[in-house]
């Protein structure tokens, strides 16, 4: 960052949380492998043995991979884990606070947390939403999973007033697919129109983030049909279960899993891909000239 190179931040629950093993650590070190043939230094974000770490070493990822016992760190949770002394995979929130506290701006997850449905009465929110309304970095991600309540998710981007941006697209992504089936406020074509964003945004002295959203590859996203019987099929099954609150996302997660044989790893994988790749195209957009 002293040199001017771009540096791109990546989140850990991935590593730890989100994928399993050996394709969790595989995964991290892909996507820190795409970012530097690219020219950018990867920065992935964790907590190790209660110290949070902005750019995780090769030896410090493989301990977050292959522990049994790393805590799932979002905001709240970081004062915690440091008091004691124990290790971290860092959520969509926490990883956004910790690089924009090293003076990182750009940022790549899979997806963004989101409001739940049923949100209106368990108030189920993820803490993501609430952490970029004060943190001024750029987010890319495919949209949020299509599990969550889409529409309300942008009502409360919108009035948390976190500007979001369609990556070549008038619809909001739903993850596993292209279209979520509500559209987005605004569009960029390439990384130099979002870096363009993000620099009025500084220049207006806005304390927000950006969310660029960009949709899976149409040749790697689920089929919509299936999609949308799967979901509806989870749905229905949570319902039948008596299946509530915090317990409902891993029991649809799981649900979508399993009833698309595995391949929605896959789809989850090529997302970040995806989205790994976007975000070193815009951080070597802002750390070049301005136009």
């Amino acid at each position: 960052m002293a040199d001017g190179r771009p540096v791109v931040a990546l989140e850990s629950t991935i590593i730890t949380h989100g994928l399993p093993r050996p394709r969790n650590l595989a995964a991290a070190a892909e996507a820190e492998a795409l970012l530097r043939d690219a020219g950018v230094v990867p920065a992935t974000v964790g907590v190790v043995g209660g110290r949070a770490v902005v750019g995780l070493t090769g030896a410090e990822l493989e301990r977050l991979a292959a522990g049994e016992r790393v805590e799932k760190v979002s905001v709240r949770d970081l004062p915690v884990v440091v008091a004691r002394g124990v290790d971290g995979g860092t959520t969509v929130a926490a990883t956004a606070l910790l690089a924009h506290r090293a003076g990182i701006g750009v940022f790549a997850t899979g997806g963004l947390g989101g409001v739940h449905r049923g949100a209106a009465t368990t108030f189920d929110e993820s803490a993501d939403l609430v952490a970029l309304a004060g943190v001024p970095i750029l987010v890319v991600s495919a949209g949020v999973k299509s599990i969550l309540d889409v529409p309300a998710t942008l009502e409360r981007l919108e009035t948390l007033n976190v500007t979001v941006l369609g990556y070549r697209t008038d619809a909001f992504p739903g993850f596993y697919v292209r279209d979520a089936g509500v559209p987005v406020p605004a569009r960029v074509e390439d990384a130099a129109g979002a870096a363009a964003v993000v620099r009025a945004r500084d220049a207006l002295g806005l304390r927000s983030a950006v969310l660029l959203a960009n949709p899976i590859a149409a040749e790697a996203q689920l089929d919509v049909g299936e999609h949308r019987a799967v979901l509806d099929a989870a749905l229905a099954r949570a319902a039948e279960q008596g299946i509530a609150g915090h317990d409902t996302t891993p029991f649809l997660l799981d649900h979508v899993h399993r009833a698309t044989q595995g391949r929605s790893l896959e789809v989850n994988l090529a997302v970040y891909r995806g989205n790994v790749a976007l975000a070193g195209e815009v951080a070597t957009a802002l750390s070049g000239p301005r136009p």
